[in-house]
């Protein structure tokens, strides 16, 4: 889901789960090209880009926070089974909360 290679790595162990509530750092920019993402860390300067599929799950971020909402609108989208999805959603959200472009706020009730 993000395309820079450069900024994959090992995340540590999170306590991310579907539970979770997510919202995007007010520090950071973003604009949307050609159906992806380019963030800009304002504190930082650095850039990042999401694929499709990043931008799409950024995008249900925005509007519902909610990963138990954003899996089920993602689960309804793509032809995925749903363990894979799952992981997929929170390597994600933990990459970009360990980059500072996301924040995990609470858990939903």
């Amino acid at each position: 889901m993000i395309m820079e290679d450069s900024v994959r790595g090992t995340v540590p162990m999170s306590t991310t789960t579907l539970a979770s509530v997510v919202t995007i750092n007010p520090d950071i920019t973003f604009r949307e090209l050609d159906g992806e993402i380019v963030i800009l860390n304002l504190e930082t300067g650095v850039y990042f880009g999401l694929d499709d599929v990043g931008a799409r799950t950024w995008r249900l971020i925005e509007d519902h926070g909610s990963l138990g909402k954003v899996f089920a609108v993602l689960r309804s989208e793509y032809d995925a089974a749903p363990a894979v999805l799952e992981r997929d959603l929170l390597e994600l959200v933990d990459h970009l909360c360990a980059k500072g472009l996301t924040r995990v706020a609470a858990k939903s009730a």
